[in-house]
């Protein structure tokens, strides 16, 4: 890797490290007293008046039957914004029976606890309203359009209520599993006529890529009838799509082989995020919360990448909008910033292996301080207060980390 041009360099002499949030977080950033810290090419900007989309979460999935429900204290590490990651989005599956929806109640209703959005998808509509007359393969009948409505409509009111409903999971990808493979017009002419029958918010058509191609033929006919297009991003990268429509990333792991905790993969789930974020997504949820290779492993501690979604959940809150901001300063930068018009969240990722000591200037909004927590290979969310000067800020970035800073 080249070395990016010194505009000055300085010996780190010491810094005062406070006590981090989570237990067990407890190990400083590593900074040896003879490596000098490399100063930004240029100053992030951020201007918390040029406004995008509206933050409506970060998550993961928890799917009753598929896996164990998530147990108390793993609730409180997936939820909570002091004692865990802070997730405020939680996925669930439809059931395709309806004699399955009271199982679904107990951990819908722990979630909700903590304030979060249970946002449902559903597999397959009940074998008797398809095509195959089988929750594998097949498709949603036409003639089976008002009572498939029905059925959602009452899924929604047995578990209390939910965020929002998608009708279809991956319709553009066969599995041997539950499944249902309806095209983008048939898609469309179920919104149209029943989007709004379904007890509360829809949200489609969850396409396995994002297929835009799918998503336009869908609105070009639902229209007005779906407010939120929601997707994965299964063999695709996030890409702007400007429709004057939400937009939820709502499923995808990078990796089911690794383990959670293997660093190269954690910072990378943070890249991930923010090309989402950068993309105008509103929403990026995760797929299993709880599994070796997610946020949360089997034996309930959060891992690495549990860390490194943590520095977007903990403290951008559904509500938050993004702001005008330097994306890339410089190479193997990457910086994203939230408001919520007092407070200002600043995410920076330095997949560099070297630390740079960087300058934040912002406007539209006042601050006294700010606190700065950083993740590496290393170390959790180690704390760091700093003051401002002017409207400006400067916060080192350690080498391969993740930093998010918060105002005071």
């Amino acid at each position: 890797m080249q070395n990016n041009p010194l505009k000055n360099t300085f010996l780190i002499i010491a810094f005062f490290i406070i006590p981090v949030i989570f237990s067990g977080c407890s190990k400083e950033i590593s900074t040896s007293p003879t490596e000098p810290i490399l100063e930004g090419e240029m100053p992030v900007t951020i201007n918390t008046s040029t406004q995008f989309q509206t933050i409506r979460g970060f998550g993961g999935a928890a799917i009753h039957n598929w896996i164990a429900d998530l147990t108390s204290t793993q609730m409180t590490k997936a939820f909570s914004t002091t004692d865990g990651i802070g997730l405020s989005v939680m996925r669930v599956r439809i059931p395709s029976s309806s004699d399955q929806f009271s199982g679904e109640v107990p951990q819908i209703n722990a979630a909700k606890q903590f304030g979060v959005s249970v946002i449902a998808t559903a597999w397959s509509a009940p074998a008797s309203m398809k095509t195959s007359n089988n929750v594998v393969g097949g498709k949603l009948k036409p003639d089976s359009y008002s009572a498939y409505a029905a059925y959602l409509r009452s899924y929604n009111t047995a578990v209390g209520g939910v965020t929002s409903i998608s009708p279809w999971n991956e319709p553009n990808y066969v599995v041997s599993y539950e499944g249902m493979n309806n095209n983008a017009a048939e898609i469309g002419n179920f919104l149209s006529m029943y989007a709004d029958s379904c007890g509360t918010k829809v949200v489609a058509p969850e396409t396995f890529n994002m297929s835009k191609s799918i998503n336009d033929s869908v609105l070009a006919i639902a229209g007005a009838k779906l407010t939120t297009i929601c997707g994965h991003i299964y063999g695709t990268t996030p890409y702007k799509y400007s429709v004057g429509k939400e937009i939820w990333m709502t499923e995808h792991y990078t990796n089911s082989t690794d383990s959670g905790n293997v660093w190269s993969g954690a910072i990378n789930v943070a890249k991930e995020i923010h090309n989402c974020m950068t993309s105008g997504y509103s929403m990026y949820v995760w797929w299993y919360i709880r599994r070796f290779y997610g946020l949360i492993d089997e034996n309930s501690n959060i891992t690495k990448r549990g860390y490194a979604m943590a520095h977007f959940a903990k403290w951008i809150r559904p509500g938050y909008y993004r702001v005008s901001c330097t994306e890339t300063p410089q190479d193997g930068i990457y910086c994203t910033a939230f408001s919520n018009g007092s407070k200002l969240i600043i995410v920076a990722i330095n997949q560099n292996d070297y630390a740079i000591n960087y300058t934040f200037n912002y406007s539209g909004l006042s601050a006294t301080g700010f606190t700065g927590y950083s993740t590496t290979k290393a170390a959790n969310l180690v704390s760091k207060n700093t003051t401002t000067s002017g409207n400006a800020v400067v916060f080192p970035l350690p080498a391969s980390s993740i930093t998010t800073l918060v105002s005071n």
